[in-house]
């Protein structure tokens, strides 16, 4: 059943309020939060939106589902930039008659999310639409960004979490399969984790980072364009990080382990450039001069990849049938 729209908004002041952090001076219960930045650092700032049928299909995830992957999409791009998370909006639209349970647990996964990046939501927006939307916004806080346009030639490519897993569950879902490995897959694609850990031991070292949310290669390409230079990814090594799990479920979805690594996305990893050895983070690749995006394979061949090994998701180019979710 649907409440009124009052009696939504004093379920979500109860569920959200009372975990501000530090320098939120005023937090859910007036028209808007007021915030008092960390003297000397830099403010990062960050929005992600997830549309039904477009970002997620309720017979694929639970509304807990659903809530957390929203608040990790957003919370992703912070790591990416070595920031600490500090607080968070979330405007919700929801459909006519969008029952309470449902909305109890879309935004139980939103605080469960936001209790694991520690980064309490302190306000946002609720309205009525003709589909369901999740937008969040995550602001956060670093002494030095780092950006996706400082990539040097002699830079290792450095890579941490995992790598087409979450590829493998979105395949899995679609085709309606599951056990053994795909249930870890399916997992990895329902509730991915965000590597805020990972990324704040970008800023001293890393000179690029971006994280990978629609697809390695196409993320990859990304920071090879921002940078001017050319990132050699090496088969073998993302072969190995990607790990056995990853092996097995494309032979079950009689897919290549190798496409789902280049393409899946969904993994919320991050990949950075950087002279020296990251923590928590595996060496796949060599920056060099050039342009564009290559692999290096495992009997010494290289080679450029195509337009179609680096596509990864694109929101205007799918069909909404085919959805990312």
């Amino acid at each position: 059943m649907a409440s009124s729209e009052l009696s939504k908004i004093a379920r979500l002041a109860a569920l959200f309020g009372g975990h501000e952090a530090p320098g939120v001076t005023l937090g859910i219960g007036d028209d808007a939060a007021v915030l008092r930045p960390p003297a000397g650092r830099e403010l990062v700032w960050t929005v992600d939106a997830q549309v039904e049928g477009e970002h997620f299909r309720r017979d694929w995830m639970t509304w807990g589902d659903v809530g957390w992957r929203s608040f990790v999409a957003a919370a992703s791009d912070l790591a990416a930039m070595g920031a600490d998370p500090w607080c968070a909006l979330s405007s919700l639209v929801l459909p006519a008659g969008f029952p309470d349970d449902a909305l109890d647990a879309l935004t139980g996964g939103q605080a469960d999310a936001a209790l694991a990046v520690g980064c309490p939501i302190v306000g946002g927006n609720l309205s009525r639409g003709g589909e369901l939307s999740v937008t969040t916004t995550l602001l956060g806080s670093v002494d030095r960004a780092v950006r996706r346009d400082g990539a040097r030639v002699g830079d290792g490519v450095w890579l941490a979490g995992s790598v087409g897993l979450a590829g493998a569950g979105l395949r899995a879902l679609m085709a309606g399969r599951s056990g053994g490995e795909l249930d870890a897959a399916i997992d990895a694609f329902r509730r991915p984790r965000v590597r805020i850990a990972e990324g704040r031991t970008l800023g001293s070292k890393a000179h690029a980072a971006i994280d990978v949310s629609d697809g390695l290669a196409q993320d990859a390409g990304h920071i090879a364009t921002a940078s001017r230079v050319a990132l050699v990814l090496d088969e073998s090594r993302l072969l190995a990080h990607a790990g056995q799990i990853v092996g097995r479920a494309a032979l079950l979805l009689n897919e290549s382990a190798l496409r789902l690594v280049l393409t899946g996305g969904e993994d919320y990893a991050l990949l950075a450039t950087s002279a020296e050895p990251l923590d928590g983070f595996a060496r796949v690749g060599d920056v060099e001069a050039g342009d564009g995006v290559w692999l290096h394979g495992p009997n010494a061949e290289r080679r450029r990849l195509s337009g179609n090994e680096q596509r990864g998701f694109d929101h205007f180019e799918r069909p909404r049938d085919e959805s990312r979710e």
